[in-house]
């Protein structure tokens, strides 16, 4: 009985440290993740400088943290992913139509024939 009640308790403390350990690691961040699909007859270049141009954002917009363009595997007519982590939710509701996305967007939205986004947190 002693073996089983020492288990139980043993069991117990590791899942409370668990749960107290997944709560300090998940960040409060926000990534936002767009797939993108080109338009017909657009060039590497101008999906270059696009793409070039979502790696300038955190310079231009504080709230943006971390942004990735390179994309390993893509399914479907997506051919691009695009990751932007915000700091936050004031973050990302900031950059709606902010200076540093309306600039963005003369690279990006002459291209974009499609995209879907996803805004996902913790």
């Amino acid at each position: 009985m002693k073996k089983i009640l020492l288990s139980l308790l043993f069991t117990a403390g590791l899942l409370s440290a668990g749960s107290a350990f997944a709560a300090e690691t998940a960040p409060k961040s926000i990534m936002h993740v767009v797939t993108v699909t080109w338009k017909a007859g657009t060039t590497p270049e101008q999906i270059q400088a696009a793409l070039t141009g979502a790696q300038a954002l955190p310079a231009q917009y504080k709230g943006i943290t971390k942004v990735w363009t390179k994309t390993i595997k893509a399914q479907g007519e997506r051919t691009h992913a695009i990751a932007m982590e915000f700091a936050d939710a004031d973050a990302l509701k900031g950059y709606s139509d902010s200076a540093a996305q309306k600039e963005w967007y003369k690279a990006y939205l002459p291209i974009r024939e499609r995209s879907t986004t996803f805004d996902i947190t913790n």
